[in-house]
C-alpha cells in the first residue's frame, strides 16, 4: 500500500481520540475564490480531530492588511469561541499572505503551525506582466500588491517566526504561465517564489495552483505537518 494513503487510513482511525477540540484550523482561500474551495480540507481536517473555521471573505474589494485585519481576525475568533487552546493555518495563495500580514502586527500566543499552499511568498511575477492589461483592475488593490516590485507589501513583512510548512505546485497548463514566468511554476505561481525565510519545509508536488487545495496528497500531507512538524517523508 502506498505510503500516503497508509497514514491517511491510520489517521482517519485513530485521531479523533488523539486530538483534543482544543487543536483548531483556519482555512483561508485564495484571490477571487470562496471558502467552499477549501472544505474538502476542512472535512478531512474535522475526520482527523481537528476543529476548524473555514473563512470566506471578500479577496477582490480591500487591501489585504484590511483583509488579513477581517479574515484572519475572525478565524481566530471563530476558533478561540470553539475553546480553542492551539490555532492553526491552512492557506492557499493570497490566503497564506494574509496569514503573514497578520501575524507580523498581531500577537498571537495559541498560535500553532501553519501550512501555505501556492502562496506567493516573494510576489507573482505574472503580476508585474499583466497589471496593465485591460481588465486586471477588476481584481482588486489586494491583487496589484502581489507583484515582486520593492514597492510591494510583501517585501514588509519579513522572515516568517513561525513553524510554517510551504507547498508548492510544479504543473503548469497554462501557455501564459510558461511564456511570463519562464520557470518551474504551477500556471500561476513559480516554485521559487513560494520560499519565505525563516520556513521549516519547503515541498514540491505535481499540481496546479487552482485546485491544488483540493488534491489528496497535498491534504494528507497537510495534516501530517499540522500533527508532526513536517511534511510526509519522501
Amino acid at each position: 500500500m502506498n505510503k500516503i494513503v497508509l497514514i491517511s487510513l491510520l489517521y482517519s482511525i485513530v485521531a479523533p481520540t488523539a486530538l483534543a477540540a482544543e487543536e483548531c484550523v483556519v482555512l483561508l482561500h485564495g484571490l477571487a475564490r470562496v471558502s467552499n474551495s477549501m472544505s474538502e480540507l476542512a472535512t478531512k481536517l474535522q475526520r482527523a480531530g481537528y476543529t476548524t473555521a473555514n473563512i470566506n471573505y471578500p479577496s477582490r474589494r480591500y487591501s489585504i492588511p484590511e483583509l488579513a485585519d477581517d479574515a484572519v481576525g475572525r478565524g481566530v475568533q471563530q476558533c478561540t469561541d470553539q475553546g480553542a487552546t492551539s490555532i492553526h493555518f491552512v492557506a492557499h495563495s493570497l490566503g497564506g499572505i494574509l496569514v503573514r500580514q497578520y501575524l507580523h502586527v498581531n500577537e498571537l500566543p495559541e498560535l500553532g503551525r501553519a501550512v501555505m499552499l501556492g502562496t506567493p511568498n516573494q510576489g507573482a511575477g505574472i503580476v508585474d506582466e499583466i497589471r496593465g492589461w485591460p481588465g486586471f483592475g477588476l481584481l482588486g488593490p489586494s491583487a496589484k500588491a502581489l507583484g515582486t516590485d520593492s514597492g510591494g507589501i510583501i517585501h514588509e513583512l519579513g522572515p516568517v517566526e513561525f513553524e510554517l510548512g510551504v507547498i508548492a505546485g510544479n504543473v503548469s497548463i497554462n501557455p501564459l504561465g510558461g511564456v511570463l514566468l519562464g520557470e518551474s511554476n504551477d500556471s500561476v505561481v513559480t516554485v521559487e517564489s513560494t520560499k519565505v525565510t525563516g520556513m521549516k519545509e519547503h515541498l514540491v508536488l505535481p499540481v496546479i495552483h487552482t485546485i491544488m487545495m483540493r488534491n489528496n496528497d497535498v491534504i494528507d500531507h497537510t495534516i501530517h505537518f499540522l500533527k508532526t512538524g513536517q511534511f510526509i517523508p519522501q
